[in-house]
């Protein structure tokens, strides 16, 4: 009797893949917004916003399906900046990929994702439209973005980044102009200048704000108590100062530990007729020399670099140098 041949073993099935997977995908997918929002995601990322639009549904509305739907592995997510965008999966398992072609296919007819590919259609033209508006305007986006809002846009955004609680001493003050910047981002501004023709100038140029101390005094003298400011600023000031030592150690004394120095000044050069016409004592300051100064009065970690001068500008430059108030122990 000849014998049978042994019949092929059926594969095993996936001990990694049980019941409960196949049911999440089915379940997923019983959903006919959560079709529509997979068929509009299968064509390329998009915003929270972008897929609220093509599928014409409220914000909460979409955010739900999105996060079921990245919960059960159909999307996944990415952030840029501040926004997140959602995409089909491209790790999904053969099995949910079989059941996504066949529910694509049935879904195809559906009167509401006609509707979608059309608002669809609109999103990504308007997408693509900016794109092509910042290529073709890179070139002179800086002069077009000035016309329109300015040029001291950046500067309030940057100063907006400052601690609201903060105490700012604006050491030489002069004619108010970085007083007056400052004021609306801060609690309080420490304003002070030994010229009382530059202050009552300052006060006429912060106008209404009610959170600047004004003093009239030496810089070398501050009539502040220790430890009263978080940061103190000494902008186009120390060449100013037969000695900058004493100025520096007074805005170092005002500071709390762990405050911040800022000293801005004009960098070395050997241009008398300029230093005449500014009234400066000193001809400016090396970025090492400066470092060297702050970091000789107590303060730590002092940074400095040469600024190059801005277009347009004569002068030879500037010296920005930063440091801290070492904390206590």
């Amino acid at each position: 009797m000849t014998p049978r041949p042994a019949a092929t073993p059926a594969p095993a099935p996936d001990p990694a893949r049980p019941p409960e997977a196949l049911l999440a995908w089915m379940e997923a997918l019983a959903d006919p917004t959560r079709l529509r929002a997979l068929r509009a995601l299968e064509r390329g990322e998009l915003s929270v916003l972008e897929l609220c639009e093509a599928l014409a549904l409220p914000q909460s509305t979409a955010s739900r399906h999105l996060k079921h739907l990245a919960d059960r592995g159909w999307v996944r997510a990415r952030r840029e900046g501040t926004q997140g965008f959602y995409g089909l999966s491209p790790d999904l398992p053969a099995g949910a990929r079989k059941l996504w072609l066949v529910a694509r296919a049935e879904s195809e007819g559906w009167p509401a994702v006609r509707q979608d590919a059309g608002r669809l259609q609109a999103v990504r033209a308007r997408r693509d439209g900016a794109h092509r508006f910042f290529a073709g305007a890179a070139g002179a986006w800086d002069e077009l973005r000035a016309r329109v809002y300015g040029r001291a846009f950046g500067q309030a955004a940057l100063l907006a980044l400052l601690p609201s609680r903060w105490t700012v001493a604006d050491l030489g003050c002069g004619t108010g102009a970085l007083t007056a910047e400052l004021a609306p981002h801060v609690r309080k501004v420490v304003a002070v200048d030994r010229s009382a023709a530059m202050l009552r100038a300052a006060r006429r140029r912060a106008g209404a704000a009610g959170n600047v101390e004004w003093h009239e005094a030496d810089l070398a003298a501050l009539p502040l108590p220790d430890g009263r400011c978080d940061a103190a600023l000494l902008v186009l000031v120390l060449a100013y100062q037969e000695a900058p030592a004493p100025v520096l150690s007074e805005a170092a004394r005002i500071l709390r530990p762990g405050g911040r120095l800022v000293v801005l000044d004009a960098a070395r050069h050997l241009d008398e007729e300029l230093r005449r016409r500014m009234g400066q004592l000193r001809p400016g300051f090396e970025p090492d020399e400066l470092a060297a100064l702050v970091k000789g009065e107590g303060l730590a970690h002092p940074q400095a670099r040469a600024l190059p001068p801005e277009p347009g500008a004569k002068g030879p430059g500037l010296v920005l140098c930063t440091a801290e108030k070492p904390a206590r122990d």
